[in-house]
């Protein structure tokens, strides 16, 4: 029996890396999963792999910085399996990055909109339907970033900063409730976009993989590992918590 078993869960950012690796592993362990991405092609490539593999999911597209579309989102969810047990916010989009004093207003502004602000709206409308069902568990995506800060990636890391908050202030409201609230922070993942950066610059490949304890990036998988785990009930006695994913390097000096 898988760990999220009979359940059903939503996946935001679902199209590709983190966020396909997280949905799929929620199938495999039992769950029905709900796909949201703002790319169709990716999200729908997503619940293929996923039926392909013996799951049941359906993908929805959707701006999650939208509210409109994160209320129809979730209402997708309602009208496909009939609730909403269990869910990952891992949506997540840095416009920009460079000094403080050459930030656009507009860059920063989009930056938190798109990493905390959705974040904030996915739980809006997730929160009230696990309510209905008597409870749920809820993972956001952190960054190492938000830790201690990065330089020239401000917005970013002020953004998932927010989120580490967000989710210690949410689990406080809710855990009494029934539905737990935690975070994930990724260190350096190997996701496409991580791979695309290497292409470009070749060299940053060794000195990132030096940030970690175990001299590697981490793969897609070992996030989604540590969120399902958490979505379960594997976790029923852990809420409020940031739990890093980064091969030590949070701990590393």
């Amino acid at each position: 029996m898988g760990m999220v078993e009979g359940k059903v869960g939503l996946v935001t950012g679902a199209g590709m890396g983190i966020g396909r690796e997280i949905a799929c592993l929620m199938a495999e362990e039992g769950a029905k999963v709900v796909v949201a991405d703002f790319n169709t092609e990716a999200g729908e490539a997503t619940v293929q792999r996923i039926r392909e593999a013996g799951g049941e999911a359906v993908f929805v597209h959707g701006d999650v910085s939208d509210e409109a579309q994160v209320q129809a989102t979730i209402q997708k969810a309602l009208d496909s399996f009939g609730r909403l047990d269990i869910a990952c916010n891992s949506a997540a989009l840095s416009r920009g990055s460079g000094p403080i004093h050459l930030y656009e207003r507009s860059v920063f502004d989009q930056t938190l909109e798109m990493c905390l602000t959705n974040t904030w709206l996915c739980m809006k409308y997730e929160i009230p339907a696990m309510l209905a069902s008597g409870g749920g568990a809820i993972v956001n995506i952190s960054s190492n970033a938000s830790l201690r800060g990065q330089a020239f990636n401000t917005a970013y890391a002020a953004a998932k900063a927010g989120v580490n908050t967000l989710t210690q202030s949410a689990a406080t409201e809710y855990g009494h409730q029934g539905i737990r609230i935690n975070a994930v922070s990724p260190g350096v993942i190997r996701t496409p976009g991580v791979e695309k950066y290497f292409k470009e610059q070749p060299d940053m490949a060794k000195q990132l993989e030096k940030q970690s304890l175990m001299n590697r990036l981490g793969e897609p998988r070992e996030i989604a590992e540590a969120v399902v785990f958490l979505l379960s009930d594997r976790a029923s006695f852990i809420t409020g918590q940031i739990l890093s994913v980064d091969g030590g390097g949070s701990v590393k000096k």
